[in-house]
């Protein structure tokens, strides 16, 4: 087990403009990530320099954002509905609802995790079986455990614990660890905290011993390296998937800390480094726009993040990545409050998203965490 006592000590959230500005960067910048990372997943470094020699900037015609930031959404309008009393019950009804019980059609681009769990549930299996399939391990939570750490800043272990019941419906094992890490390093970067205490505070919320802790441990002993050194201590050679939450979190974390928080370079170094390359830059993006603020991010790169097309998940179609960031800020309580302390009740999450506008449809990618070598 991960021992509590090695959490570093993280600074009470600032006012509420610092803490909006800090939310806003983080799901932007996971936005963003997952937008400049989409066309370079699946690749090795050697194969993005032959295509664009080094990705500085969108490579994509219409760039936008994948699964990673969709389900993103999804849990965070999850966790605006009910904040901290969120519940088990309260995920899986929400995957029934938003997801496994509306006619899907093609399937459109979602990762294995995802596939598996929807499975489950159209069978009439209930969480935590639902999430017994063979991709648990995936950074399908990773990816969207964002949003649970701008709901707890300041509070790594709550974050972590939210992340996991977020995560019981479709993951286990590796995969919660993974989304659990994310969560906590987000909740230390709103509030201030140093490129170093936030990696601690991920590293305190998951088990020691776990594959998730030796590959974050590898990540940040080479991360002063630069970004092969990053990719070589973590990535797993010749495993064909390249989805494996433990793997993902560590090339984030190994990204956003070679790069001291500074968000462009964190964003970039992700990319490059190839694999899922749209999870671990919006990881990264996450931590260091939670670490530097909304304004980090390039205006450019900013503008190019319009409403979700919901090309995975529909029904968060029209939804703005700031819309939740909101959303969780006004959610959230005070610090200094405990988790058992719910009195003002979950924000009112809007019952009509804002539309995309027209011609802003997007085509459908290719289904994340496919088939590659490293």
């Amino acid at each position: 087990m991960a021992s509590t006592a090695c959490i570093p000590p993280v600074p009470a959230p600032q006012g509420a403009v610092g803490l909006r500005d800090r939310a806003r960067g983080a799901l932007l910048g996971l936005a963003v990530g997952d937008a400049l990372g989409a066309p370079a997943e699946n690749m090795k470094p050697s194969e993005i320099r032959a295509r664009w020699g080094r990705i500085t900037g969108y490579v994509a015609d219409r760039p936008a954002g994948t699964d990673d930031t969709e389900y993103a959404i999804f849990s965070g309008l999850l966790l605006a509905r009910h904040g901290a009393a969120l519940t088990q019950a309260h995920v899986e009804t929400a995957w029934h609802e938003w997801i496994a019980d509306r006619e899907e059609g093609p399937f459109r681009g979602a990762g294995f995790s995802e596939r598996g769990t929807l499975e489950n549930l159209r069978r009439g299996l209930a969480a935590p079986i639902s999430a017994q399939h063979r991709h648990a391990w995936s950074d399908g939570l990773a990816m969207r455990a964002a949003p649970h750490g701008v709901f707890a800043a300041g509070r790594p272990a709550e974050a972590a614990r939210l992340a996991a019941i977020d995560g019981s419906v479709s993951h286990e094992g590796e995969g919660i660890y993974g989304g659990q890490a994310v969560a906590a390093g987000v909740a230390a970067a709103m509030a201030g905290a140093s490129t170093v205490a936030v990696v601690a505070s991920a590293l305190a919320v998951v088990p020691d011993d776990s594959w998730t802790a030796r590959s974050l441990r590898r990540a940040m002993t080479a991360a002063h390296r630069g970004e092969r050194a990053v990719r070589s201590a973590v990535v797993i050679g010749g495993y064909p998937w390249t989805d494996l939450a433990p793997e993902a979190v560590a090339l984030a974390f190994g990204a956003y800390a070679a790069a001291d928080g500074d968000f462009t370079d964190a964003v970039l170094t992700a990319v490059n480094m190839g694999r899922d390359a749209d999870t671990t830059a919006a990881v990264a993006g996450a931590l260091a726009g939670a670490t530097r603020g909304v304004q980090a991010i390039p205006p450019d790169w900013a503008a190019a993040i319009g409403p979700a097309r919901g090309t995975c998940l529909p029904t968060m179609a029209g939804h703005h990545v700031l819309e939740v960031a909101d959303l969780l800020t006004r959610a959230s309580p005070p610090a200094a409050e405990s988790r058992e302390d719910v009195s003002r009740g979950p924000a009112e999450v809007p019952s009509g998203p804002v539309r995309v506008p027209p011609g802003a449809e997007a085509s459908p990618p290719g289904a994340h965490g496919a088939e590659a070598t490293s």
